[in-house]
């Protein structure tokens, strides 16, 4: 039930912050991330009603989707005048991916079927995937410097 929170959250939050961005990568990056995030619950629900998801499929789709995604963003030149607003909306992402896919590393350890955790190791790597992808957009327009 913590993971169906934490994706409703995650689809909540993407979905709202693609509005709120004024970059136009930035509300494309947000965009694809809901729909994966979407993906997600819809494949906590499966587990909570009692069916074991197939990690194939769809999810690989989307990963083709994120890393073209990434790569777009990859393109833009470092800035020093980024928008101060679309980097409180990235930072927050951030944080909240690297708390979902911890709370994601606890879960795995606390199922007995082993093809349910494969499917929430799955989960986990996308997450862990938009947050890089939030990252290497952040260092792009200049966001993020790395230390």
């Amino acid at each position: 039930m913590d993971q169906k929170t934490h994706e409703e959250t995650c689809v909540d939050k993407y979905a709202k912050y693609a509005n709120q961005a004024q970059d136009s990568q930035l509300k494309q990056l947000f965009k694809t991330h809901a729909a994966h995030e979407q993906e997600h619950l819809n494949t906590i629900n499966q587990i909570l009603n009692g069916q074991v998801p197939n990690v194939g499929g769809q999810q690989n789709r989307g990963q083709q989707q994120r890393t073209n995604g990434t790569q777009a963003s990859m393109t833009s030149s470092v800035q020093g005048n980024y928008n101060q607003e679309d980097a409180k909306l990235c930072k927050d992402m951030l944080m909240t991916e690297k708390y979902v896919s911890g709370a994601y590393d606890t879960a795995i350890f606390e199922f007995r079927d082993s093809n349910i955790r494969q499917v929430l190791n799955h989960i986990q790597k996308e997450e862990q995937q938009h947050g890089e992808d939030i990252f290497q957009y952040m260092q792009s327009q200049g966001m993020y410097q790395v230390q």
